[in-house]
């Protein structure tokens, strides 16, 4: 009998709907139950991509005995942390408050209100190397529940006052001192000291470059995950100041992912992160809020290098979104899984004999010697990762291309891994973005088509009305139907910056006016007290939620925190509008973060990132142009490969703009140079002299 999950949204949830376990989804309904029956809740937390919640999943929730102790004993609850980023965040808090570590599976024990007492991740359906088994577990705390109810009560209060203590300074966005102390509070006055930035800026290269591996690129030993916030950062450095050790760490980093297993070498894309510390050998799952944003970091490296490494990266890693994740409502899905018929990277991996049976004896070994496929293996069982440590020899581009097609439809017709159908707003704003920055700098029209598709169906099923006269976002969809999760402050500042990129790139209006609406919703729901953003809205915040997570996230990790990308979105509108409002609000929310950048740097490295943005400007370039005028095609083009560290571009038809002069400030009255299409580059809205030439705008980008 199927569970209340069959009715989820959620690919995660709906693939527990099957098991004995009497699971709830997050809500009143659960919480009533365990006030009802006077036990705790279990809340289990993970999502579809991750192995070890399959393993989890598979010996204990599949496990007659244990949903028989789980049923009667606890309220049984399953969360899918990437449609409740919130929940997971504040839960995440505590296991590692308690624990010293966190992970998923996340396993949390909690007080009928949700108070969590007891935290932890995997548990083994067996005791292993000192780590207790689940059913052990389950006894300890269904008895300490019974039987000392006044001390787990205690212990959940106490970890609750640790958790709501007061913010270290800076991190309420407010400034701090020393090397960070880069902000003013004067309400009248500049928020950011432009100097005290750009030392800072200095300072925290220097921090990061003790971390770097020269060997094998990246920062710190295994496992290895992308550091895509770090690595936007030091291009954006690179483009400011010509840093060229900034560029080379950002690079190095860049070309040993993509020459070693955890880079897709056959299918594009990247997996989430390398096990080990030379990027050999991946986690085998592929989430799309990882490849979007390689995929504009990679633009950006072409840019900045003219690397074909790095535009083959872009090319693979663009047909690989559109190609395997693409859903039929035109908006990407959430991942793919890291298991294939429950073993990891099966349909990945090679020996070779499949090279052979794929390729043919000779093209097999070729192949093999290309990308690393030994007798002994580089994976398990004598399997091999693709890698490719060097490019093959000119003369054998076609054979390459040739052989890496062939064995992609040898892959294709082996089983395939399970697919997250999920739709969360937050990555398909990156997708946005990026498909719209990489299609009109590599003139691929298909790619910005497919993020206007994207584009519109956050538009027009993500967006809500709120009642209050602002747009509201919902976190996911599923099939083309809206979820019931409330949007956080990335998905309003993803999705923001998504559709501005995409009115630059398109000359459409509408998107810079759904932008700035969202942006609305930030700035009126979203303020912490400070200067930062809570990670929630002011009205659709969980009370646990509440309860739990009292300061604003400013940390990135390999993406961008809410705060630090609601700074950038609300960087790169006050560039368009001329709003001093948008740019106090961004400067503000930078002020925390920047405080502590000079010690940690990788820690808020998208803020670093946006910060090189306030230096340079950003710079704001308006291109005006008949719509069917290809000088304005090749100026827009020009601008987009530009390397200046957050450009903002907007582009219009003078006609079109006469009649809706507020539409996009940026592009009023500008006319056209002898009735040929024009740039203007701006700083503040002040402006350099107008060109009509995609080299000389080039160059004043540089």
């Amino acid at each position: 009998m199927p569970n209340r999950l069959a009715r989820s949204t959620s690919p995660y949830l709906r693939q527990h709907a099957e098991n004995p376990v009497d699971w709830y989804e997050w809500g009143e309904e659960a919480f009533a139950e365990a006030r009802r029956r006077d036990v705790p809740l279990l809340v289990s937390v993970g999502y579809a991509a991750c192995h070890w919640c399959h393993v989890m999943a598979h010996e204990s929730f599949e496990d007659e005995g244990v949903a028989a102790v789980m049923n009667s004993r606890f309220v049984n609850v399953k969360v899918d942390r990437e449609e409740r980023p919130d929940l997971d965040a504040a839960y995440m808090a505590a296991t590692q408050a308690m624990t010293g570590q966190g992970g998923w599976p996340m396993t949390v024990f909690a007080t009928p209100e949700g108070d969590p007492f007891f935290c932890g991740t995997y548990f083994p359906p067996v005791p292993v190397a000192g780590r207790p088994s689940f059913g052990q577990v389950l006894e300890a705390l269904s008895r300490a529940w019974r039987e000392r109810r006044d001390e787990v009560r205690g212990g959940a209060a106490e970890l609750l006052a640790h958790l709501g203590g007061p913010a270290p300074a800076g991190e309420d966005g407010g400034p701090a001192g020393d090397a960070g102390d880069a902000g003013t509070d004067d309400a009248d006055g500049p928020v950011l000291d432009l100097d005290a930035v750009a030392r800072v800026s200095d300072l925290a290269v220097e921090a990061l470059a003790t971390a770097y591996d020269a060997d094998h690129g990246g920062f710190g030993g295994a496992p290895k995950f992308p550091p895509s916030t770090a690595l936007e950062w030091l291009l954006r450095r690179h483009a400011r100041t010509g840093d060229e050790r900034a560029l080379a760490m950002a690079t190095g980093t860049l070309e040993a992912m993509a020459r070693g297993g955890m880079a897709d070498q056959v299918g594009g894309g990247f997996a989430r992160y390398a096990v080990d510390g030379t990027w050999t050998v991946p986690h085998f799952e592929k989430m799309l809020e990882d490849n979007a944003m390689l995929l504009r970091i990679g633009v950006h490296w072409w840019r900045s290098t003219g690397s074909d490494l790095a535009r083959r990266v872009v090319e693979g890693t663009a047909d690989w979104l559109l190609r395997d994740l693409r859903t039929p409502q035109g908006a990407f899905a959430s991942s793919l899984d890291a298991d294939t018929e429950g073993v990891e990277g099966a349909t990945y991996v090679w020996t070779r004999a499949t090279l052979d049976e794929a390729l043919g004896p000779e093209d097999g070994a070729w192949a093999a010697a290309l990308f690393g496929v030994t007798e002994e293996g580089t994976f398990e069982a004598g399997t091999s990762v693709l890698q490719l440590r060097a490019d093959p020899a000119p003369e054998d581009e076609v054979r390459f291309s040739r052989v890496r097609r062939a064995l992609l439809r040898a892959r294709t017709a082996r089983p395939q891994p399970a697919r997250d159908d999920k739709v969360v707003a937050a990555w398909n704003g990156l997708a946005v973005a990026a498909l719209a920055e990489a299609g009109t700098a590599l003139e691929r029209r298909e790619w910005v088509a497919a993020a206007v598709d994207a584009a519109r169906l956050l538009d027009t099923v993500h967006t809500l009305d709120g009642g209050d006269g602002l747009l509201r976002l919902a976190r996911t969809s599923r099939d083309g139907a809206v979820g019931t999760a409330p949007g956080v402050l990335t998905d309003y500042a993803a999705v923001a910056e998504g559709f501005l990129v995409l009115g630059g790139v398109t000359g459409d209006p509408h998107w810079a006016a759904r932008a700035s609406a969202l942006l609305d919703t930030v700035l009126a729901r979203f303020r912490a007290p400070g200067h930062g953003f809570r990670d929630t809205a002011d009205d659709q915040t969980d009370p646990v939620v509440a309860r739990l997570a009292t300061r604003p996230d400013v940390a990135d990790g390999p993406s961008a925190a809410g705060q630090s990308a609601a700074a950038a979105a609300l960087l790169a509108r006050a560039a368009l509008s001329g709003s001093a409002t948008d740019r106090r609000a961004a400067e503000l929310a930078l002020a925390g973060p920047l405080s502590i950048a000079h010690q940690h740097p990788r820690a808020v490295a998208w803020a670093l990132a946006t910060a090189e943005a306030v230096l340079d400007g950003p710079r704001e370039v308006a291109v005006l142009g008949r719509s069917d005028d290809p000088g304005r095609v090749a100026l827009v083009r020009a601008a987009v490969r530009s390397p200046a560290p957050g450009l903002v571009l907007a582009q219009g038809d003078p006609d079109e703009v006469a009649a809706d002069p507020a539409a996009v400030p940026l592009l009023r009255d500008r006319p056209l140079l002898g009735g040929r299409a024009a740039a203007y580059v701006c700083r503040g809205f002040v402006c350099d002299r107008p060109t009509t030439d995609p080299g000389t705008l080039r160059a004043s980008l540089t």
